[in-house]
């Protein structure tokens, strides 16, 4: 995918959201909150990829050990939907975000329908598996 057309994806995504948005800055970056949701979107030039991220938790310091892997246990599992994504912690803004990443450009409705699936997932994992997951490594 090239970054004219993840900024094409993005613009239109927006669009829907009745948000008026350039896409991506001039770092290649862009986001929204949706309700009380927040998506962000990077585009990798080396990869010629569009990562979209939905926000799960942001730790204020660096997670303890242990609480990383048991997220990504917890999605091994399969208990509960990804929506689409992987879990994914970003160290330089201490977010634990669910990620779908693009190499091909995508249909504005099913761009659409992947980012609420995205973003659903996002609030089970914010609400109920975030606590399933501290209490489980806590005791240990």
């Amino acid at each position: 995918m090239t970054r004219e057309e993840a900024v094409l994806i993005l613009k239109r995504f927006f669009k829907m959201q009745h948000v008026d948005s350039p896409g991506l800055n001039e770092n290649n970056v862009g986001g929204a909150s949706i309700g009380d949701l927040e998506l962000y979107f990077e585009y990798i030039p080396k990869e010629e990829a569009l990562n979209c991220s939905a926000l799960i938790y942001s730790f204020r310091e660096e997670p303890k050990p242990g609480v990383i892997d048991g997220f990504k246990e917890e999605e091994q599992s399969g208990r509960a939907s990804t929506g689409g994504g992987f879990v994914d912690y970003q160290p330089e803004n201490k977010g634990l975000f669910l990620t779908r990443s693009y190499k091909e450009f995508v249909e504005d409705l099913d761009f659409l329908n992947d980012m609420e699936a995205l973003l659903g997932a996002s609030r089970v994992w914010s609400q109920e598996v975030l606590p399933k997951v501290a209490e489980r490594v806590f005791q240990n």
